[in-house]
């Protein structure tokens, strides 16, 4: 029987709302992925849209983990990480990746900073350049839009975009140091959604898209890296991987607009879990 994989994730917990660990967790784990967390911070709810949060921040904890789990000589396939608490855990994850990184372990980052052309309230104008350096230390990025922006000095501005214009962020984005890069949020044409690739190994670009459901969701950046990184570690390629990943993202999306949920609460992403699962096979 082929050996299982095993994925360290490296998220905050948000207790309710589906974002971040309580996302990765699921979603690598029905994929047939055992999936190791380290968790940045706690809150009772995620940021956007809840007021009255509760937080605590987990820095101290994080390299006392990954020291003890080096201790046991553990093994990862991969190691992903997405939102982060504070300037000073970029470099304390930096440090978890040097410590954690085998051969042949695949290193996702994703950059959770911004959106909609504006850096999240809580994070100081300068953490795009520390970000910036943790992707330096990535495989494979996966930004939004607003973040690529960031990540590349540059003017965000809404779509449609071009293949041109993406094409040379993409290329952009790897020239900071990942292998690949894949952007979400792009559109081509007025009415549809997806994601774009580049591998700058093979010199490959990709795209995936799906029909645009009205409205902001929150949480689906999370769907998305997750369901990326567990294809991938099912042996798609990135194309393949993006294909998997907007289809499932895209599914969760529309199962909750049908079922007019509040749109803060995430996506219903479980009930898709199985389909999800049985596609990487």
């Amino acid at each position: 029987m082929e050996q299982q994989k095993r994925a360290a994730a490296i998220h905050d917990i948000s207790c309710f709302g589906r974002c971040s660990l309580t996302v990765a967790l699921p979603v690598l784990s029905a994929a047939g992925i055992e999936a190791s967390v380290i968790p940045t911070a706690v809150l009772s709810t995620h940021t956007g849209g809840f007021s009255g949060f509760t937080y605590r921040d987990l820095t101290d904890d994080i390299l006392p983990i990954v020291k003890h789990w080096d201790s046991l000589k553990l093994d990862f396939d991969a190691i992903y990480t997405g939102f982060l608490g504070s300037f000073e855990q970029i470099e304390i994850v930096m440090e978890a990746i040097r410590i954690l990184k085998g051969e042949g372990t695949l290193v996702a980052v994703d950059p959770v900073m911004a959106d909609n052309g504006e850096l999240y309230s809580l994070f100081p104008k300068e953490f795009p350049a520390g970000m910036r350096k943790l992707c330096a230390a990535a495989d494979i990025i996966v930004p939004n839009m607003t973040e690529a922006a960031l990540l590349l000095g540059e003017d965000y501005h809404e779509p449609p975009y071009s293949r041109d214009e993406i094409a040379s962020l993409l290329r952009a984005l790897c020239s900071i140091g990942p292998k690949m890069a894949v952007l979400t949020g792009v559109s081509y044409n007025e009415g549809r959604l997806g994601a774009a690739s580049y591998d700058s190994v093979s010199g490959q670009f990709g795209y995936s898209d799906a029909p645009l459901v009205d409205g902001m969701y929150h949480g689906t950046g999370d769907v998305f890296a997750s369901a990326l990184v567990a294809a991938m570690l099912h042996g798609r390629s990135l194309e393949g991987a993006i294909e998997s990943a907007v289809g499932f993202t895209v599914k969760s999306i529309e199962r909750s607009s049908a079922a007019g949920s509040d749109r803060r609460y995430g996506v219903n992403f479980e009930a898709g879990l199985g389909e999800f699962a049985a596609s990487l096979k």
